[in-house]
């Protein structure tokens, strides 16, 4: 009975015309030649029939059916080489597995046809073949995933920086205008409206930016310095009041305010939560600021503003990066970016943040973050 390495090498070609035949009905197939289709497939079948031939620890059996087969360090091999190809062509990570789906299929079932019976060394085989495969699927999904977000990181990051010199050309124009003066009414309001709008523009590039050098994993780099969070949050609270007119944004002190934090960060982190407690809060309501020194260890800032409670079942999600958030105020539903950078820049200062929400008491967001930059002791 011939073993399964040597089947699969005699018999390649019926295996990829049967697996070439399923990838040719994906709808992206036709963005890669077939060439292209089965040269990914033969290397990855040479590897597996080299892999069948080649004795196997009792270690290493173990550690290939848990998948923790560590192949990071080494060259690309041909499944990563494989799942490179597919991020680029655009093929969806669920096209991407079912490729090794019917690869596996194929010389399952064309093996299986010539097989008069099966005893334990051939189930041993075959098992053995399986773990390969998973192995396969494993090594291209991990290049696919890293290919598809260094894309998209790249994308975030160019649209941030081209858009951030006709955006600031806009507002600085604008404010020029402005304060230049000799305006009608209606022309001084609707530079208001524009110098608002650059403002808020400004932000959301920011925020792109951020999102880009993050990754959506990694922690935002620092520069600590000697920060007053006292003085840092009333500066904050004026500036969101002059870009948001009617607002009144109420900032109270107390305790030793003092600590070793990113001074931009943290003002970035305040400028989103503050503009968005007045986005959701009630028009003519004030938003209520507190910032409290608790101690020689941690400092807390709990923002509060007045408005619809936030449903309990989207609570979770909100420091979710991209997701969509609730109309307000006549505006569109658009993808929020705002509370995740929030969340992020905590996080990297070591704090935690949560939310309590109701009709009753309105939303609160609570900040707790350590002064000295080591992990904070609440947070769980």
């Amino acid at each position: 009975m011939p073993q399964l390495s040597l089947f699969i090498r005699n018999h390649s070609q019926d295996i990829l015309d049967a697996w070439e035949a399923f990838a040719n009905e994906l709808p992206t197939t036709t963005r890669m030649d077939v060439t292209a289709l089965r040269d990914h497939a033969q290397e990855i079948l040479n590897v597996i029939a080299a892999d069948l031939d080649t004795p196997q620890t009792e270690e290493r059996r173990d550690r290939k059916s848990r998948g923790l087969e560590d192949t990071r360090g080494q060259m690309l091999t041909a499944a990563s080489e494989h799942g490179r190809g597919r991020a680029k062509h655009g093929f969806s990570s669920e096209s991407t597995v079912a490729e090794f789906r019917a690869l596996r299929a194929s010389v399952i079932r064309l093996w299986l046809e010539q097989q008069e019976d099966i005893a334990r060394p051939e189930l041993e085989e075959l098992r053995r073949f399986n773990e390969a495969i998973d192995q396969a699927i494993a090594e291209s999904l991990a290049q696919y995933t890293h290919d598809v977000n260094a894309a998209r990181d790249r994308f975030l990051a160019v649209l941030g920086h081209d858009l951030r010199t006709p955006v600031s050309a806009i507002l600085m124009s604008s404010r020029v205008l402005l304060e230049e003066g000799g305006l009608t009414d209606g022309q001084g309001e609707m530079l208001t409206v524009i110098e608002r709008s650059a403002r808020r523009m400004t932000h959301l590039i920011t925020d792109l930016l951020d999102l880009a050098l993050t990754g959506f994993g990694e922690a935002f780099p620092l520069s600590r310095a000697s920060t007053d969070l006292g003085v840092l949050v009333r500066e904050v609270g004026a500036e969101v009041s002059k870009t948001s007119p009617g607002t009144q944004i109420n900032v109270e002190t107390s305790g030793t305010l003092v600590g070793q934090w990113d001074r931009r960060r943290l003002a970035e982190a305040l400028t989103n939560l503050l503009s968005n407690a007045v986005a959701h809060g009630t028009r003519g309501k004030p938003v209520s600021v507190k910032v409290c020194g608790d101690g020689d260890v941690e400092v807390t800032v709990t923002v509060k503003n007045d408005g619809r409670a936030i449903p309990r079942d989207q609570i979770c999600g909100l420091f979710n990066p991209m997701k969509r958030s609730s109309a307000t105020r006549g505006e569109r539903r658009h993808l929020g970016l705002g509370l995740y950078i929030v969340n992020r820049i905590v996080e990297a200062h070591n704090g935690n943040i949560d939310v309590s929400s109701s009709e009753e008491d309105g939303t609160t967001f609570r900040i707790t973050i350590p002064r000295d930059g080591s992990p904070n002791s609440t947070k769980p």
